[in-house]
Formats: C-alpha cells, structure tokens, sequence
C-alpha cells in the first residue's frame, strides 16, 4: 500500500512538472530594448519581430518590450552598452566594435581579414564566447545571451570605368576608404589607403563627393542603402562579419523568475540559428543584387565584381599577421588578453598574437 501511495505521488509531481509554463511562471516585465539599424534587415526581420512578436507569444503576454533600433533613438553605437550598464536599458544588440573603447579584449572577435569563411568564423565566435561573457559582465554590468553576425564586409569601391574587370588591392594605396571601426583602419592603412570614419547615413553623399573613394559595409546593407548608385566595383575580400550581440543588464536578469530566465535561453538558441542562417542566405543575396542579379528585391545595381587575385589573397594574410593582430594585441595590452585570443581565435585561424 506504502508503495502505491509513493508511486501515485511520483506520478502526481511528474505530471505537474509536465504541464505546461503559465503567465505567471514568467512574472511580469516589459523590457526597453535598444537594437541597431533601423533601416537594415536583422533589425526589420527578426530583432524586432523577437522583440514585438516571438517573446510576448511564447511567455503568453507576460514578457513584452519596448523595443526600438539606436537609429531611431538619436544614439551613436558607442552610446548603447554604457547606457545599458546604467540601467537605462534592460536590454541591448550592439556590435563588439562599439565596446572595444571599454574593452579592448571584445575587439578581439572581429580583426579585420581573419577568414573568410562565415563557418569559420561562427567557430571563432563561439570560441571567444567565455572571454565576451566575462568582459560584458565585468565592463558593462550585462549578461550575454547570444552572439551574432551579419553579412561579410566588402570593399566598394568608385573606380569609374566600368569596363575595368580586374582591380588588385595595390591600386587601392592613397585611397580615402570609409571605415567604421579601429580594426577595418588597421588594415585599411596596411594597404596604403587611408581611413576615413563616415557614419553609415553619410556614405552615400560622401562617396558621391568624392570624400571617400571607397566604402566598407556589408553585402546586403550595401545594396539596401543603394551604394550601387554611387561606386563602380565590389572588391569581394571579406573584412569580417560585424560581430554583434544581444545583452542584458545583469539587474534585470538577476530580477527574471527562473522559468522566465529558461525561457529567455530556450528562444535564444532559435533566434541565434534564425540570425546565422539569414546572414549567411543575405552574403551572397547581397553580391548578386550589387552585380548582375538574380535580385529578388529590386534592380541589380550593376556593380563590377572583383574576386581577389592569389597576390591579393597572400596580401591580405600577410597585412592581418603583421598590422591587425599585432596593432590590436598592443591595444589589448596584457599577456592574459593575448594568451586567451591565441588559445581561442588564434587556434582556429592559425595565428599568434604577440605583445
């Protein structure tokens, strides 16, 4: 009979542990979020529709947000995790380039010209993944819940003449090449070029201007912000994929019930194979569309495409090991900091960082 009794209790609490999460295992929480461009499609297809749609759904009303791209907020990027150690925020997608001022060991995710492989670098992103988590906790009060990419960041260029088939980096030194972060000018300069920061509203007309002869961006935010109206050629040398994260304040976090902090880590996982897959879909969407099509959304722009020569290629190598990687490593400053990159990235790239 005791037996029955402690079975009929073991089977009473699996199934209530089976049951379903209500409303009320989430508390009640509206989160103020800051995302990144308004205008470009992680913000438009899947930032916000996390945001707005997929969390409301899934805790059944009781997580919601107040979510808004820092474009649409009068925010520079660099603005964003320092307001989000405030409290400002409770939540935040930034790119790692914005928080390398306060912490120089983040950059370390994004050298510029590391590979140029999306796998590879999803390999390297995950790799880094203790070393970002510890310094969004320790630099700006935030927990990590996802690390992300966008597609490549290519070179386009106003060379002019259309009919040029072939462009090698060589012919790129004196150049004024917009740039947007420290490391994309550490190997803007190793070619000779110089490095121009130029907010990304602000290519356009400056390109037309002649204030810059070239531009780095993205593949597909380079064909939605209509760079093919104002440059000639595509030099296809991936730079890096603009590692980007989504954090929270460590308050907010801490305040979360335990069913919804599992519930933030379970939608995590699917957002972060949602981000990877579009990235890598929008690369090469972003290529064809820039050059000759197909484009399912618009006209081609018409762009000359430049695949890199093997000179190029072994240019390129040669540039990150002896600027990228040696300039960052004397910005990071500190032994363990190179250690734990050479352990990490440096591993799966096949580099050492030295002080």
């Amino acid at each position: 009979m005791k037996k029955m009794v402690m079975a009929l209790a073991a089977a009473a609490a699996f199934s209530m542990a089976a049951l379903p999460a209500s409303a009320a295992d989430y508390g009640k929480k509206e989160f103020q979020v800051v995302g990144t461009w308004g205008n470009l499609d992680h913000w438009k297809e899947r930032e916000s529709v996390f945001w707005d749609e997929t969390l409301p759904k899934a805790s059944k009303g009781a997580l919601t947000a107040n979510a808004k791209p820092y474009t649409e907020l009068g925010l520079s990027g660099y603005e964003v995790m320092r307001l989000l150690k405030l409290g400002v925020y409770d939540a935040a997608h930034s790119l790692s380039t914005y928080s390398s001022q306060d912490s120089p060991a983040i950059e370390g995710t994004d050298l510029a010209g590391l590979t140029q492989d999306l796998g590879v670098y999803r390999e390297m992103s995950k790799a880094y993944w203790p070393i970002m988590k510890r310094e969004l906790k320790d630099k700006f009060n935030s927990q990590l819940l996802m690390i992300y990419a966008w597609p490549s960041q290519q070179l386009w260029c106003n060379l002019g003449d259309k009919s040029k088939t072939s462009v090698s980096l060589a012919e790129l030194k004196g150049k004024k090449i917009r740039t947007y972060s420290t490391t994309l000018g550490d190997f803007i300069e190793g070619i000779g070029g110089t490095a121009v920061t130029i907010a990304f509203a602000e290519v356009v007309p400056a390109l037309q201007k002649g204030v810059a002869d070239c531009g780095l961006t993205g593949t597909l935010p380079a064909y939605n912000a209509k760079w093919w109206q104002v440059v000639t050629h595509n030099i296809r040398i991936r730079m890096g994929y603009a590692n980007s994260y989504l954090a929270m304040n460590s308050k907010t976090w801490e305040s979360m019930t335990p069913g919804a902090q599992d519930l933030m880590k379970a939608e995590m996982v699917k957002l972060d194979k949602l981000m990877w897959a579009a990235t890598a879909k929008n690369d090469q969407l972003g290529m064809d569309c820039n050059a000759a099509g197909p484009c399912p959304l618009g006209d081609p722009g018409g762009m000359v495409p430049v695949e890199p020569s093997q000179a190029d290629k072994d240019a390129v190598k040669k540039i990150v090991e002896e600027v990228v990687v040696k300039r960052w490593a004397e910005r990071c400053g500190t032994q363990k900091c190179v250690d734990e990159w050479n352990a990490t990235i440096g591993k799966i790239v096949g580099l050492t960082a030295k002080l």
